[in-house]
């Protein structure tokens, strides 16, 4: 079953960070990026830009409407994804552990359904 695991941090803290820290963090990704595609879990991932570079987007009353930034303000942004197979909940949980971000924020991890099949 696919599972996406949605990484959720404070940018400004990652951003006042040290360069040497940042640096050690990166590689804690890369190796859990390769340790997680040696397994046959990884399915895709990502880091995204700044919620600075964000746009939301709505439709009411049929007008699409744009605004700038996050929909909310939160203490935590949403900066990036892991898309994984796992056997089960458990088993999709112990990866997000594993992720490096989840020592500074939160790895929020939920089943993908999935679209129905078109013909």
């Amino acid at each position: 079953m696919q599972y996406i695991l949605l990484i959720y941090t404070n940018e400004a803290e990652v951003a006042a960070r040290p360069p040497d820290v940042k640096q050690a963090v990166t590689n804690e990704y890369v190796q859990f990026m390769k340790e997680t595609q040696a397994a046959g879990s990884w399915l895709g991932g990502d880091r995204l830009s700044s919620v600075a570079n964000a746009t939301c987007v709505r439709v009411r009353e049929g007008k699409v409407l744009k605004t700038d930034g996050p929909f909310a303000e939160t203490r935590e942004q949403l900066a990036g994804y892991v898309l994984v197979d796992a056997k089960n909940l458990d088993e999709a949980t112990a990866l997000a552990g594993k992720i490096p971000g989840a020592r500074f924020g939160t790895i929020e991890v939920r089943p993908v359904i999935g679209l129905p099949a078109t013909k």
